[in-house]
């Protein structure tokens, strides 16, 4: 079986002088590679075969069979890596936090392995009778939070 750490350091290499950058590697018991790569302004797919090449000219064939794909990380999916939530700072996000409540608002920063999500909710304003629409912060964690993903709008 091919070690997932020895294709990580491979990607990592190929990476290393490029604005891309590493999401996810998983290497399945028969030997299917998958590589999951991001970047602020997208992925290329010439980038993809450039990668998938790399890594084929970095693994023998003839010592372990295996099948490779490389690609993005999905636009809609949940984020895994810190980078993806710092590509998202200003557009609205879906989360849902350690006790389940989801959250849809626009990612407002990230600052550590914290988030903030400014959603618009109905507040008690002192002085007038009804709730009144308002900004409110809610500062998550990367740890316990258990998906945050970009919102596409159509």
């Amino acid at each position: 079986m091919i070690d997932k750490n020895t294709v990580k350091t491979i990607v990592e290499e190929w990476l290393a002088d490029k604005e891309y950058f590493l999401v996810d590697v998983q290497v399945s018991a028969d030997d299917h590679i998958t590589v999951e790569i991001d970047h602020a302004d997208g992925v290329w797919i010439d980038d993809c075969v450039a990668l998938s090449r790399y890594i084929e000219d970095h693994l023998s064939r003839d010592e372990e069979d295996y099948e490779l794909e490389v690609g993005s990380a999905g636009l809609g999916q949940p984020f895994k890596v810190e980078q993806q939530y710092h590509n998202f700072i200003g557009k609205e996000v879906e989360a849902v936090d350690g006790e389940g409540r989801k959250l849809k608002g626009i990612l407002k920063s990230v600052e550590g392995r914290n988030f903030t999500i400014t959603t618009q909710e109905k507040v008690k304003v002192e002085g007038k009778k009804r709730p009144q629409l308002a900004d409110v912060d809610h500062q998550l964690s990367m740890d316990t939070a258990k998906y945050c993903k970009y919102l596409i709008k159509f």
